[in-house]
């Protein structure tokens, strides 16, 4: 990885002062730089959707300008990862996914094949975790987890990133042990996210890291597993969308618990919701009420 290329995006970033009267990043003055805007240029939105995308990611400030609507629920994966967790429970899990719409469940390797039975002929995904949850397992070893929960049934794999490595600066590691993982999931056109661990790195090592996924050709970037230090914060959402553009999606997991955690987070720039809450989430549930979940 070439040192100086990405100091210097660190530094574009870390400068920018894009902000609106709300403190977030957003257009500038209210004129879009690409000129599509979900806000300022619907029309032009709609034309491109209509032209075949199935996805437009909205940055952070739409809910101040007057906000776009959006199916929360089919932005959620619905998530049960605690080491505990029963066949009956995973079994609850994907009814509600079922019944509730979400994207995907998001669950431990070993639950794969019987996620892929209960949700086949379903739009609900199975979503699976990768060198979970240090991320400090061989390249090799997540190489071969990914194929064999991709070979039971798994539709999207969110593999934990090596932080040790990224904090050691040895990025060209970082970068193929990302690449291994997706060149492995997209040879069979299956989604990569990779989950960065946010609380415990550097806003400039949020940025390398960004890069470096974007680099590998992963699908997402997601900020936790949910067993690290912190969660999902709205200023590492917008930060992390700032620095992989609109060419990747952006994913917030950990202590999404609420409707309003979630909405907050899509409009600081997040097109998924990682959450074990996820009924609460969608039934309107305050943040108040869902303490201790």
């Amino acid at each position: 990885m070439n040192r100086e290329i990405i100091d210097r995006i660190i530094n574009e970033i870390l400068q920018e002062k894009l902000k609106g009267k709300d403190g977030h990043i957003c257009c500038k003055d209210g004129v879009c730089s690409d000129n599509l805007c979900v806000v300022h240029n619907k029309e032009g939105v709609r034309n491109i959707v209509g032209n075949g995308a199935t996805r437009i990611t909205a940055s952070v400030g739409i809910e101040a300008a007057g906000g776009v609507e959006s199916d929360l629920a089919g932005m959620i994966d619905h998530t049960l990862l605690k080491p505990d967790a029963s066949k009956s429970e995973i079994e609850k899990l994907c009814g509600e996914a079922k019944k509730y719409g979400f994207a995907s469940v998001c669950i431990n390797p070993s639950y794969v094949p019987l996620c892929a039975k209960l949700l086949k002929g379903t739009d609900v995904k199975v979503c699976t975790v990768i060198g979970f949850p240090l991320g400090a397992t061989s390249t090799a070893s997540k190489a071969f987890e990914t194929e064999q929960a991709i070979r039971e049934g798994a539709q999207e794999v969110d593999m934990v990133m090596n932080v040790g490595m990224l904090k050691s600066g040895e990025y060209d590691y970082v970068e193929h042990d990302i690449f291994a993982v997706v060149s492995t999931a997209r040879r069979y056109r299956v989604l990569s996210k990779v989950i960065l661990e946010t609380g415990f790195l550097t806003d400039e090592e949020k940025i390398k890291a960004c890069v470096l996924a974007k680099r590998a050709g992963a699908d997402f970037v997601k900020t936790s597993t949910g067993f690290g230090k912190g969660g999902a914060t709205m200023g590492d959402i917008a930060l992390m969308r700032k620095v992989v553009g609109s060419t990747m999606g952006v994913k917030a997991s950990g202590g999404v618990r609420s409707r309003e955690d979630a909405l907050a987070m899509v409009a600081s720039g997040a097109d998924r919701i990682g959450a074990s809450a996820s009924v609460k989430i969608v039934s309107g549930e305050t943040a108040e009420a869902t303490k201790g979940y």
